[in-house]
């Protein structure tokens, strides 16, 4: 069974980490410049989740410190947004990143669909629950279901990872994606200044 931590204002101090974590964040909305982040979650890729709370006057440094550290990569399901999100409301820059999301639509162009449900249940067999996606996450305490859908965004992505690079690899996409990957910084500074519509990559 996972192991599920809620942190209040940042990551415990003394907490070691591998090559990689799983990130995600919880916001009141999708709006970058409006709705607050009021979590952010890590998975260790050992069954341990750690749920921080973003509270109001907290520099959560030893947060920043794991999302910044250049020798362990970031993995998220749809990075672009949790990038941004996590540069304006806590002002870095996460990186080295990698997105399942843009994995997957690369090397699975037979797939329908590339959420992270569609992803768990086609290549893990795992049937995830969403229906804590939309609740109050800047609520004064989590419930145990939020607690749960917002680790299982984390728990997963390691596996994901690992399935999809044996899947890129085969596709020969593997350094597209990579290019993908190290560009997702300058991709979430546009959508800061509002270059996502119209697109400065559409016609």
């Amino acid at each position: 069974m996972p192991e599920i931590h809620v942190c209040n204002g940042d990551l415990p101090a003394g907490l070691t980490w591998g090559k990689a974590v799983a990130v995600d964040t919880e916001t009141m909305g999708l709006d970058l410049l409006r709705d607050r982040l009021c979590l952010v979650q890590i998975g260790d890729g050992c069954g341990h989740a750690y749920l921080v709370r973003i509270l109001p006057g907290c520099d959560c440094p030893n947060l920043k410190k794991l999302l910044t550290d250049d020798t362990i990569l970031k993995i998220f399901h749809f990075a672009r947004f949790d990038v941004a999100k996590i540069k304006h409301d806590l002002g870095i820059v996460v990186a080295p990143v990698y997105c399942t999301k843009i994995a997957s639509k690369l090397c699975r162009t037979n797939a329908p669909a590339h959420g992270l449900k569609s992803l768990c249940g086609d290549l893990l067999g795992v049937t995830l629950d969403k229906e804590q996606q939309t609740s109050d996450w800047g609520a004064d305490t989590l419930t145990p279901e939020q607690q749960r859908y917002a680790a299982n965004d984390v728990l997963y992505l390691h596996a994901l990872k690992e399935k999809l690079d044996i899947l890129l690899a085969r596709e020969g996409r593997a350094d597209l994606a990579q290019q993908c990957f190290a560009f997702l910084p300058t991709r979430a500074d546009l959508d800061l200044l509002h270059f996502d519509a119209p697109d400065v990559f559409a016609h």
